[in-house]
C-alpha cells in the first residue's frame, strides 16, 4: 500500500492545513449559519457536477440540519447523460443566474457554494443573483487553483472574488494530489474529502451556536434506527416554511 498510503497521508496533511489556516473563518461560517437559523430564515446550498456531491452531503442527512436546501439542476448532475454536458452547461452565461431566480430564495437566506476552480460562469453568475437577492454567499473553492486559471465568465472575476466569505479548501492545483512514476497526470482527487469535512465543521459548531443562544437546532436522526422516521416527519413539519425540497 505504498501510493494509497501517500494519498491517506496527503489528505491529513491537507486537513490539518485546514485546520491551521482556515479556523476563524470557518467559526464565522458557521456564525452566520446559526444566526441564518436564529433570524427565521433558511440556507441554501450549490455545486455543479462533483462540486455538488457536496451539496449532496449536506441535505437531509443524519445528524445535518433540517434546513439545508440543496439546489440541483438535471443538466448539472453526474446522472445527466452524456456527463460531459455537465463541462458545457456549467459554462452556459446567465444560466446560474436562472437557476437561483427558480429558487425560494430571499433577502436573509444564506447560499453556500462549492466550486474547486471557482472559474466557471454557472457559479460566478449563481453567486451574483443570489447577492441581488439579498442573501449572504460563502464560497468554499480551491485558492491555489483558482489563483492559477482564468475565470470563463464576462467579469473575468473568479468564485472567491465575489462572494461575501471565502473558505480555501487547501487543495492542490488540479485537485488531484499523487504522482506516480509514467503516469503524466496527478491521481487522486481532494477536493470531496476536504469539503465534506468542512461543511459538517460548520454545521456541528452552528448547532453549537444556536444551543448557547436556548434555541433547539433542527437536525435529522437517522431514518434507520427505531422511531427516526417519525421524529424526522415532526421536524420536517415543524421547519416546512424553511424547508424547499419536500
Amino acid at each position: 500500500m505504498e501510493y494509497g498510503l501517500k494519498y491517506i497521508v496527503h489528505v491529513c496533511e491537507m486537513i490539518e492545513k485546514i485546520k491551521n489556516t482556515q479556523l476563524q473563518i470557518l467559526s464565522l461560517a458557521a456564525g452566520k449559519v446559526a444566526s441564518t437559523f436564529e433570524d427565521g430564515n433558511t440556507i441554501f446550498v450549490f455545486g455543479a457536477a462533483h462540486s455538488g456531491i457536496i451539496a449532496e452531503e449536506m441535505f437531509y442527512r443524519t445528524g445535518g440540519l433540517a434546513i439545508i436546501n440543496p439546489i440541483f439542476n438535471p443538466s448539472l448532475m453526474l446522472d445527466t447523460r452524456p456527463v460531459t454536458l455537465t463541462s458545457r452547461m456549467e459554462r452556459v452565461d446567465k444560466f446560474g443566474e436562472e437557476i437561483i431566480r427558480s429558487t425560494a430564495i430571499k433577502e436573509g437566506d444564506l447560499l453556500l457554494i462549492h466550486s474547486v476552480s471557482g472559474r466557471n460562469p454557472v457559479i460566478i453568475d449563481a453567486a451574483l443573483q443570489a447577492k441581488k437577492m439579498g442573501a449572504y454567499v460563502i464560497g468554499l473553492t480551491n485558492i491555489e487553483y483558482s489563483k492559477n486559471v482564468t475565470s470563463r465568465h464576462k467579469s473575468n472575476k473568479k468564485l472567491f472574488e465575489v462572494v461575501d466569505l471565502v473558505i480555501d479548501n487547501c487543495g492542490d492545483f488540479e485537485d488531484s494530489s499523487i504522482r506516480i512514476p509514467n503516469i503524466a497526470q496527478k491521481i487522486g482527487a481532494t477536493s470531496t474529502v476536504a469539503g465534506a469535512m468542512i461543511v459538517n465543521s460548520i454545521i456541528v459548531e452552528a448547532c453549537h451556536l444556536i444551543v448557547q443562544k436556548g434555541m433547539t437546532p433542527p437536525v435529522f436522526h437517522s431514518s434507520n434506527v427505531d422511531g427516526g422516521d417519525e421524529f424526522n416527519k415532526k421536524l420536517i413539519k415543524k421547519h416546512k416554511d424553511k424547508i424547499h425540497y419536500m
